[in-house]
């Protein structure tokens, strides 16, 4: 009885420490990397692609975006002078992660003026 008991907690412990990832950032870091070192307007654009692409698969995949996802593609939207779509953005990521709501209001507050 004590084997089966050691066995199943060994398997336990070892099927809990796999790796689960909860979001995925494709070429996320490369991208706003390359944009960050040479702003101009063809990376921006790549980076805006990227950005939708991560929305749109991690909505099919989990039904919610990471973190600052729509922060970072409003935030955007807004410096290319789409600022309504930009707002909207800025606003799901308050609705979704409330805890944003103190630093994203401010940054809305300073497109809406």
């Amino acid at each position: 009885m004590r084997k089966v008991l050691l066995i199943a907690f060994a398997c336990l412990v070892l099927t809990s420490c796999g790796s689960t990832q909860l979001y995925s950032w494709y070429d996320y870091e490369d991208v706003t990397y390359e944009y960050s070192k040479v702003p101009d307007d063809k990376l921006q654009e790549k980076v805006l692609a990227q950005y939708e692409k991560m929305i749109n698969k991690q909505r099919e995949k989990r039904g919610v975006v990471p973190p600052g996802l729509y922060a970072e593609y409003g935030y955007m939207l807004c410096k290319m002078e789409r600022v309504s779509e930009g707002l909207e953005y800025l606003k799901k990521e308050i609705a979704l992660y409330p805890e944003s709501e103190v630093y994203i209001s401010r940054i809305i507050k300073s497109f809406e003026q």
